[in-house]
C-alpha cells in the first residue's frame, strides 16, 4: 500500500532547488502533476518527471494545432 505524502513534505519538494532543471520542475518521487512554482505567486507548473504531464502537454499542442486547421 501506497502512503501518500502529507502537504509539509510536498511543498518541501518542491521548493528544494534540487528538483528544478531551470525552470522546470522533475521529481519522480512528487505524485504531484501541477506544482507551484518556485514563486508560488508565480503560478503553477508541471512536474515532468509524470508521464502524465507528457500527456497533458501533448494533448494541449494537438489541440491548438487542430484548433489552427479547423478555423
Amino acid at each position: 500500500m501506497k502512503i501518500k505524502p502529507n502537504q509539509q513534505i510536498l511543498d518541501g519538494m518542491s521548493r528544494n532547488p534540487n528538483n528544478w532543471k531551470g525552470v522546470f520542475y522533475f521529481n519522480r518521487k512528487d505524485p504531484r502533476l501541477m506544482v507551484p512554482k518556485q514563486i508560488p505567486s508565480m503560478g503553477w507548473t508541471l512536474n515532468f518527471a509524470s508521464p502524465y504531464s507528457w500527456i497533458t502537454l501533448i494533448g494541449i499542442i494537438v489541440i491548438i494545432i487542430a484548433s489552427s486547421y479547423l478555423l
